[in-house]
């Protein structure tokens, strides 16, 4: 029997028996073709025009099927009462079981499945979940019954069974049925479309081009606080807290914004005319005169480039500013140009001059006032402070996870004339958002920990772009040092620096987008049984975007939504909660989260004195190096608590008593960094043994031999067969895996417990040649 022919015998077996298709409830798969999210509004003769995008005729993207995860069937008694039962006779389930393993054999199935969007993949899952209902209903539908009975009685075809595969097919995959609504929903082709305010006026777009301290954002700020009313977006905290800070001594009044905190200048909390705040928390809908984009190099940050793309597309205001490097200016004038809005280009030189200079330093012994060294780890800083106060110095320390407070304390005691701490030791954090006075930039080491466009976290060289915002910071115009030096601590080190800086910084080709909770709202809405997670796997597969923009990763979003699954929330505030800024890498904030969400599923507030018996608050001073981490993890906390407060302000109401204890944290954390070099020496007693003791069983099998220069980074074979070998090690390795120790902190070690067991055999050779010469000395008076 043909295809066409099952088609008709089907219309009249389900006239004659009335069959009910349906056994699970699958939504409606329709799109409104007026929804503004995927049409966009425009007024008339506002082009928006978009690259390497085809008209509809275009071939769509493959979904990715591997993330179509198939529906379980609930086994109804027959939908039909049994009547294909009493219309022909029972099914042998043997000679079912060899037609339906027939019917899977044929190509010409497979190929026509395919036409229906059922990959290999998909194909190989319907038919054994099909499979699976067929033999284990205690009866079928009475078409699906009657069809079955005639292919085993000889009188019908194998191909008749199609059309109630691709039926089952599609209760199990509803997404099938919906692929075109979906494919309109995760079309990101024009983002601009997006912000039907920004479209409505025509905008004045300004780029200040220049490198690191050549004056580009002092020129767009004098042209903020000169407007009517304004809105500043930086990268951080610390850069939105100085405008406020700056607009306010300057007579502008000024409202801060970030994700944790709102301060309005006006005592009954009216909005000033302008605001200072991170880019993700600007309002794309508020008109202003003038808007800055500080740092627009960052459009193509694998995480957050997508809140530059939406503050550059959406703000609503008369002028946008652009602050950032030359590498930007042509894709900024190629994304405006989608919008219609021509760019004004203002080139700036740097104010001061920085060199390379042609030795490194090599030791520490070398190091000057006004000296920066920039790690790219932790565990460096803390081995590098130690060593320089070990020699009699005092230095400042600033990393990432430090709160804002702590950084600008330490900055500050760096900055004094009057401090005698003159060193500081910092991470690429010090970058952006912090003054220092700095003479000469440091390089401890030339790789860092990177997290690529897959989301996938590799040790790879800085670029130019990073080597040069680093370098930058030396010698800045406002310091008392007029001219900047750049080395590197390591001698092998220094031409590959000088490599690095000698290239031009690569140009800016693509911009980030990330998906709206509107748009994963709507997604779920065609697939209601699908996880967060899975949706948001299923959008990015299926998403469009042209040759100007890209996807930012996705990794942290969909680890919050596995983590909190299991937990009862509404699609819209599961969505907040998996976009909430936590460190993942923090056991206790990971903790953290997942009970604020189990306590906010239960609509029970989330009230100070919980979350105090939640920190055991009050907390005591660090003791070591681990409690300081431990209180950095609960200022994330704290933070994380006072973000949600924004988003749910009923379940987080105690904001001002959180706030409070957070700044008491922050003095205590500050306490800890200034005697970072005591707490690295009383966590040496939980360290150093048991690798002690790992050291000394490598050396008593004849191995770590080699010598290793820890500071000149000259190292031998022997001293790398070493390091291998301790990696191997399950201790060792382990501490590497978890971000304890790097392959040059262990090089370090094994040169310390190398030397110390040197000196110790030394000792103990003395102390036997002084026994041996006194035994002497003892038998020649007994002779006497």
């Amino acid at each position: 029997m043909s295809v066409n022919r099952c088609v008709c015998f089907i219309s009249r077996l389900q006239r004659h028996f009335n069959s009910r298709t349906p056994r699970i409830t699958t939504s409606s798969c329709h799109v409104s073709s007026g929804s503004s999210l995927l049409q966009g509004q425009h007024r008339p003769g506002t082009v928006v025009w978009s690259r390497d995008v085809s008209s509809n005729s275009s071939s769509p993207k493959p979904p990715d099927t591997s993330l179509f995860v198939p529906l379980s069937l609930k086994a109804d008694a027959s939908a039909d009462g049994g009547v294909g039962i009493e219309l022909t006779q029972p099914l042998d389930k043997n000679e079912l079981l060899k037609v339906l393993n027939r019917f899977y054999k044929r190509k010409e199935m497979q190929k026509l499945a395919a036409d229906s969007g059922l990959d290999a993949r998909l194909f190989h899952q319907a038919f054994i979940s099909f499979r699976k209902y067929i033999l284990e209903m205690t009866s079928l539908p009475a078409d699906l019954h009657i069809i079955l009975n005639d292919i085993c009685c000889g009188a019908g075809h194998i191909d008749d069974i199609y059309p109630y595969f691709m039926r089952h097919a599609k209760q199990i995959f509803p997404m099938l049925d919906c692929m075109d609504d979906l494919r309109k929903i995760s079309d990101l082709r024009v983002p601009a479309n997006w912000y039907p305010e920004a479209r409505a006026i025509q905008r004045k777009v300004i780029f200040h081009a220049g490198p690191t301290n050549s004056g580009k954002t002092y020129h767009a700020i004098q042209r903020y606080l000169a407007a009517k009313s304004g809105v500043y977006c930086g990268p951080l905290k610390l850069l939105a807290h100085e405008i406020f800070e700056k607009s306010n001594d300057a007579g502008v009044p000024c409202d801060l914004v970030t994700g944790e905190e709102r301060t309005f200048v006006d005592p009954e909390g009216r909005a000033a005319g302008h605001v200072a705040c991170t880019i993700e928390m600007c309002s794309v809908t508020t008109p202003y005169e003038v808007a800055v984009i500080d740092e627009i190099q960052m459009i193509r940050d694998p995480s957050r480039g997508w809140a530059w793309t939406r503050a550059l597309l959406g703000l609503c205001a008369e002028e946008i500013h652009v602050c950032g490097e030359p590498a930007a200016i042509d894709f900024i004038k190629e994304l405006m140009f989608t919008t219609g809005e021509e760019v004004e280009v203002h080139n700036y030189q740097r104010l001061t001059p920085f060199s390379i200079l042609d030795h490194a330093v090599e030791s520490l012994d070398n190091l000057r006032p006004g000296d920066c060294i920039v790690c790219f780890s932790k565990n460096d800083i803390y081995s590098i402070s130690r060593q320089i106060e070990a020699r009699g110095q005092e230095c400042a320390v600033i990393y990432g996870s430090l709160p804002p407070g702590t950084k600008l304390s330490q900055a500050k005691k760096f900055n004094d004339p009057d401090d005698p701490c003159k060193i500081l030791v910092a991470t690429d954090a010090i970058g952006m958002g912090l003054n220092l006075s700095i003479k000469r930039i440091i390089f401890n080491s030339l790789v860092k920990p990177n997290v690529n466009e897959k989301g996938e976290k590799q040790m790879e060289t800085i670029s130019t772009s990073q080597a040069l915002q680093i370098a930058g910071r030396a010698g800045r115009f406002s310091s008392k040092f007029k001219e900047g030096e750049v080395t590197t601590m390591h001698r092998d080190d220094l031409p590959v620096l000088k490599e690095i800086l000698s290239h031009s910084v690569d140009p800016i080709e693509t911009a980030g987008l990330h998906p709206t909770a509107e748009q994963i709202e709507m997604f779920a809405y065609h697939l209601p049984d699908a996880t967060l997670s899975n949706l948001v796997d299923i959008f990015v597969s299926l998403s469009q975007v042209d040759g100007l923009y890209f996807v930012c990763n996705i990794d942290d979003f969909k680890f919050l939504a596995d983590m909190i699954q299991h937990i009862p929330l509404n699609l819209r505030s599961r969505y907040v909660f998996c976009t909430a800024p936590i460190n993942k890498k923090q056991p206790f904030v990971c903790t953290s989260f997942l009970k604020f969400a189990r306590q906010f599923s239960r609509d029970e507030p989330l009230i100070f004195d919980w979350v105090c018996r939640h920190i055991s608050w009050p907390l005591a001073p660090p003791k070591n190096i681990k409690d300081l981490v431990h209180l950095e993890a609960v200022h994330d906390v704290l933070d994380l608590y006072l973000w949600l407060s924004y988003r749910f302000m009923d379940m987080f109401p105690d904001t001002a008593s959180i706030r409070e204890i957070q700044r008491e944290l922050d003095d205590i954390i500050q306490q800890g960094v200034r005697n970072i070099t005591r707490l690295i020496r009383a966590s040496d007693t939980t360290v150093t043994d048991p690798l002690q003791a790992q050291s000394n069983r490598h050396s008593q099998t004849g191995r770590g031999t080699g010598s290793t220069n820890f500071l000149t980074g000259s190292r031998g074979q022997g001293g790398q067969r070493a390091s291998e070998q301790m990696m191997d090690s399950s201790l060792a390795s382990r501490l590497v895996r978890d971000g304890l120790l790097t392959p040059d902190l262990l090089q370090q070690l094994q040169r310390e417990w190398s030397k110390d067991q040197k000196q110790d055999n030394s000792s103990q050779r003395a102390l036997d040649l002084e026994h041996q010469s006194n035994n002497k000395g003892k038998r020649k008076k007994k002779k006497k």
